[in-house]
């Protein structure tokens, strides 16, 4: 049997302490399954007092994870620090140019950093491994980056956050408001006290740059990706979605197209009998499509110390068992820059919701703004506002009572709903913010 792999581990939350447990209680178990023995000789977090419910006296202590980094005692830096700077970067930074192999579960990190990172562990002839990164427990990076190689991928979609999806789920289950879910998700923890980065749809968008990287062959490029929250998702949408035979879902979305690779994330009506539309609560959910596989669909935990630890284990065997792949899939320098398909000529279904005033000629008037753009509607749903209006009240009489006016059209394009709302809110008819959510036809 080989030397041990040992181990050096940055950050002691949630998953650190549930990738350690399980590491100390399986290390026969992995010896066998590896042929190696896999060792955890040091650990570093920021209070070394703190009560973790784990016995460290056997285990090196490091306060600057830099230090652990280089060692010559550990042979892999495990970084569960997190964040895109600081501690984390500087210390993933030390540890590859030491020649250590690195496992993050870093997706915030991966999607600043990952194109350097990618080169600079190539240069240094180590490997970086982040299952941990994208959707937890879902082994969604082996799956695109190893076993789906000989795949012509053509989309990646999916539930990359289950704070949103806890919300959404509420939301329709219960008829709660969206403040009143996100109020629940804090309590239980789902949710951070400042959920902005969550529900603003940002650590969608940073799981989803690396999957699209890693199957289309391009550099990650997470700020150029078409971004929506759900923080405009309200009951009437989630009640209007449902009559029509369609789930509200936060999706993150890249694909091939004839003008380049579209990244988009946004709230989503996905059909009600489609896979996805059956995730619910905090479960994720991945969907890959390719030209010889057809679609596959990938669910489970998203997040919690047991899952993502889980990822961090598979990782670490995988280095123990002596299999590398370069990080991004490709060698860096093969990588493609990122050539962004305009979300102004993405075509698909659209919900749009207009509260306008009930009075003649508004319906009329709205169907010509559409009609100018040759955007043909499958569907009007017109029903009284129950709730106040808080935009333009001074238009509203006791005979002008508030509509809300549901359209579900037919394939059109972005730039076409785009220019047909502009022109309805110009001619005075609207008296709150339009709302306009992407359908997709899974």
């Amino acid at each position: 049997m080989s030397a041990p792999l040992k181990l050096g581990l940055a950050g002691l939350g949630t998953v650190g302490i549930s990738a350690l447990e399980r590491l100390l209680s399986m290390e026969n178990e992995l010896a066998v399954k590896t042929s190696r023995g896999i060792r955890v000789q040091a650990v570093s977090a920021r209070n070394r007092n703190k009560d973790r419910g784990v016995d460290l006296s056997g285990l090196d202590w490091y306060s600057d994870p830099v230090e652990m980094a280089t060692s010559d005692k550990i042979d892999v830096f495990v970084e569960l620090i997190g964040g895109d700077t600081g501690a984390a970067e500087d210390a993933v930074r030390a540890a590859i140019m030491a020649g250590k192999h690195v496992i993050t579960a870093n997706k915030a990190l991966l999607a600043k950093h990952g194109n350097e990172l990618a080169r600079l562990a190539e240069e240094h002839n180590v490997s970086i491994n982040f299952e941990a990164a994208v959707a937890g427990g879902i082994p969604v990076i082996k799956a695109i980056r190893e076993s789906l190689t000989s795949n012509d991928i053509t989309r990646v979609y999916g539930i990359l956050n289950g704070t949103c999806n806890y919300i959404l789920t509420r939301m329709e289950d219960e008829g709660l408001s969206f403040e009143a879910c996100l109020k629940d998700a804090q309590d239980l923890g789902y949710a951070e006290a400042d959920p902005s980065f969550d529900i603003e749809g940002n650590d969608t968008a940073h799981k989803l740059s690396i999957l699209s990287s890693l199957a289309f062959g391009h550099e990650i490029d997470a700020d150029s990706i078409f971004l929506e929250g759900i923080t405009s998702i309200t009951s009437a949408d989630i009640a209007a979605a449902r009559e029509l035979g369609y789930r509200i879902k936060l999706l993150g979305v890249a694909q091939k197209t004839d003008t380049g690779i579209e990244q988009r994330v946004h709230p989503t009506m996905v059909p009600l009998d489609s896979a996805i539309a059956q995730i619910d609560g905090v479960t994720n959910a991945v969907a890959i499509e390719g030209d010889a596989i057809g679609m596959i669909t990938l669910s489970g935990p998203g997040a919690g110390g047991e899952a993502t630890a889980s990822a961090v284990l598979a990782d670490i065997v995988d280095i123990a068992r002596g299999l590398e792949v370069k990080p991004l899939g490709l060698p860096a320098s093969l990588l493609e820059p990122y050539r962004p398909a305009a979300m102004r000529a993405h075509e698909g279904g659209y919900y749009i919701r207009l509260r306008v005033i009930d009075e003649p000629g508004v319906f009329a008037s709205i169907a010509n703004r559409m009609a100018q753009q040759c955007i043909s509607l499958e569907s009007i749903v017109q029903r009284k506002a129950k709730y106040k209006v808080e935009q333009k009240s001074e238009m509203i009489t006791a005979n002008k009572k508030p509509q809300d006016l549901v359209l579900i059209t037919y394939e059109t394009t972005e730039f076409a709903i785009r220019t047909a709302i502009e022109s309805i809110v110009s001619d005075g008819h609207v008296v709150a913010s339009p709302q306009v959510i992407r359908i997709e036809r899974l």
